[in-house]
């Protein structure tokens, strides 16, 4: 604060005079502070949408409501930026969900994955910044657009920090999208580098799909490497999180998800298989709490996804929530989800930060979703459970060398969003002969309820083991969203069935012990599931009947939980039933309700309204085909409206107010549309009727 010590009179002038500079001074220094405040505000309070999640809680929620059930048929494109022309191939698979600040939209784009300004009312390109890494790009094991990137300002400077497919961090001025030559070398930090452990910095295995995460000055930086299903070798590079200084950025810590000798949870690691090990990482979204000053990590399991006879022990941090301080990356808590996984059940979104209230005590908690089909409902302040989680026997794995953990963590509150485990109950039954059909091809595999093991595959059978949810999911990593008025949960999540099977490694592919696979039949050799993680093989038979899909609808849903009392408060299917389904003829004449369709969404919830886009294009009473983003009713999960677009939603959904216009952002993309950010608005005659409601 500027202080105020006068004598009489300095060099002749007024004491008054003296007086009036000063208080101008403070009254400057006040009026920057509240600028820098808002400048630096991250949630979506003022109509903006400053970073990936919202706000540092992962809410996804914004307090808005022009856009209502009354008038969002009305919706009309405002703008649309087309993304083709950002790297030497269109992408079609656009993820990304953009940030807006003071009316400029900011976002990762093309299969370059460059970081690009627009004006959030026009759609205009105001700058656009590439790196072009070569041959390290080529080999990165995660390419393409990404899923976005962060924000940062002090009042005064603003910076636009992301990270490229070669694991490299870059900061950019945010006015003009030029770098900053302050931060690292030029505006770059080589993420492979200062790391803890050596790897070649053109083809080690690690990169990141997600955004950064930046509170109090920090920027908190996952990793994230090649699914698991064949990975090449065990000791793959291991998946550290560290923290880096926003204006410099200089490394201020590294957390160790696989511990090092004497470190916490060292000892989880049997026969000194952490020296071994990789993976590990975190490649999901994080989320932050400024006030306890954590940031909250979900982590991935470690090396290979379905075979940890190489890894004994239940392997911290494999699988777990862990809360570590912002600044200093110190652990405060953790909290294992599966132990020793085999599943793939990697924590694969942000955890939600939610203050609810049960049973009267207000709880500072936090939910995580999972594949597995549960939130996971801790105290963020201790990592205790809300309502118990209780360790249950499991069967065990028979596989050769393997070491499954006697028991797992089962949560009894909420209840499951997904179901859970395979059961002949599970399987299509439109119809008597295509339920026999499906009872005929699942006595070929394993079945059983969550957590079955997987097994080693068998021509004469098993093949493989059935899992529900799948690899993917239940959830994904487009995570859900929360209302903070009431503490619901919003989720989406599909209901698919994956084949867990293994074979023996050939010792070429991978150094593993068994990999993911089926056998063969007597005369051919068996099939590895391929590197990039696709379920089934050339020889296994499809998991599904006459092309239909193995289990029973819905495919896919939204999800009402209300955290403050453990309880699903509605579900809903969500997008329409796929042509194959409406128009097989096995179906002819049957009333199918409507299925819900599968893909990856999150979802987006205001004042009045969740909202979430289709997965899949279908054909529309007109003939014409697309896709829609659809608007449910919060409390009840009735449909409200919906407006057309002419691909599927791949990038979570976004919503902010400028010039008195709500505006609705979402990234589109598909098999045979390449990536688009399209921008919706009401007609000015209806957005003026919702502004004087």
């Amino acid at each position: 604060m500027t202080r105020l010590h006068v004598q009489g009179s300095v060099r002749g002038w007024s004491v008054a005079f003296v007086l009036s500079i000063a208080v101008c001074a403070l009254i400057a220094t006040l009026v920057q502070g509240v600028a820098a405040q808002r400048a630096t505000a991250r949630d979506t309070s003022g109509g903006e949408w400053p970073t990936y999640g919202g706000d540092l809680a992962s809410t996804r929620y914004a307090p808005l409501d022009q856009i209502t059930a009354d008038n969002f048929g009305e919706l009309e494109v405002a703008w649309r930026f087309k993304t083709d022309a950002l790297g030497p191939r269109p992408e079609f698979n656009l993820q990304a969900t953009p940030l807006m600040v003071d009316g400029v939209l900011y976002t990762t784009a093309g299969t370059r994955r460059a970081a690009v300004a627009l004006d959030a009312a026009t759609g205009e390109m105001l700058w656009m910044h590439r790196e072009d890494e070569g041959p390290r790009g080529e080999s990165a094991p995660r390419r393409l657009s990404g899923r976005g990137l962060a924000y940062w300002s002090d009042g005064g400077e603003a910076r636009i920090i992301y990270v490229t497919p070669g694991y490299q961090m870059v900061a950019l001025d945010a006015k003009t999208g030029h770098r900053v030559p302050a931060f690292g070398r030029n505006g770059i930090v080589d993420l492979k580098l200062d790391n803890d452990q050596e790897m070649d910095l053109v083809t080690g295995e690690i990169g990141l799909h997600s955004a950064p995460i930046i509170a109090d000055d920090v920027v908190v930086i996952g990793a994230a490497h090649l699914p698991g299903s064949v990975p090449e070798r065990k000791n793959n590079e291991k998946g550290y999180v560290r923290g880096f200084d926003v204006r410099t950025g200089e490394r201020l810590w590294i957390f160790h998800t696989i511990p090092r000798p004497g470190e916490p949870g060292a000892e989880t690691w049997e026969d000194g298989s952490a020296a071994n090990t990789g993976n590990t990482g975190v490649w999901a979204q994080m989320s932050i709490d400024e006030e306890l000053g954590l940031v909250y990590l979900p982590v991935e399991l470690p090396t290979g996804d379905y075979y940890g006879g190489h890894r004994p022990g239940n392997t911290l941090y494999g699988e777990s929530i862990v809360a570590v301080e912002l600044k200093t990356g110190i652990r405060r808590w953790h909290y294992q989800l599966v132990h020793h996984g085999i599943w793939d059940s990697d924590i694969p979104c942000a955890p939600i930060l939610a203050d609810i209230v049960v049973d009267g005590r207000p709880i500072k908690a936090l939910a995580q979703p999972t594949k597995q089909g549960w939130v996971y409902v801790l105290d963020r302040v201790t990592g205790e459970p809300v309502w118990p989680i209780e360790e249950r026997a499991v069967e065990a794995s028979t596989v050769p060398g393997e070491k499954s953990s006697p028991t797992q963590p089962f949560v009894t509150r909420p209840p499951a969003f997904e179901r859970q485990g395979v059961a002949i109950d599970d399987l299509i039954d439109f119809t008597p002969e295509l339920r026999a059909e499906a009872v005929a091809l699942v006595s070929r595999f394993k079945i059983g309820p969550l957590f079955t093991p997987p097994v080693v595959s068998q021509w004469e059978g098993p093949l493989a083991t059935l899992m529900m949810p799948s690899t993917t999911g239940g959830a994904n990593w487009q995570g859900g969203s929360l209302d903070p008025e009431t503490n619901y949960l919003y989720i989406y999540s599909t209901s698919q069935v994956s084949s867990l099977g293994l074979i023996e490694s050939d010792g070429i592919r991978s150094d593993m012990r068994y990999v993911r696979g089926t056998a063969s039949g007597p005369d051919g050799p068996p099939s590895a599931v391929p590197a990039a993680g696709a379920a089934g093989s050339a020889v296994a038979p499809p998991l599904t009947i006459q092309g239909l899909p193995l289990a029973k609808p819905p495919y896919a849903r939204i999800s009402a939980i209300d955290l403050n009392r453990g309880e699903i408060v509605w579900q809903t299917p969500h997008g329409e039933t796929p042509d194959n389904i409406r128009n097989h003829p096995a179906l002819r004449g049957l009333d199918i309700p409507r299925t819900g369709s599968i893909g990856r969404i999150g979802t987006l919830v205001t004042r009045s309204l969740v909202i979430a886009g289709d997965a899949a294009v279908v054909t529309m009473p007109s003939g014409e085909r697309g896709a829609m983003l659809r608007a449910y009713d919060k409390a009840s999960g009735d449909e409200v409206g919906s407006v057309y677009m002419p691909a599927p939603q791949t990038g979570s959904p976004m919503t902010y107010l400028l010039n008195g216009q709500q505006y609705l952002v979402v990234s589109i993309s598909g098999i045979d549309y390449s990536g688009e950010i399209v921008a919706f608005t009401l007609p000015q005659d209806v957005a003026t009727t919702a502004q004087l409601r």
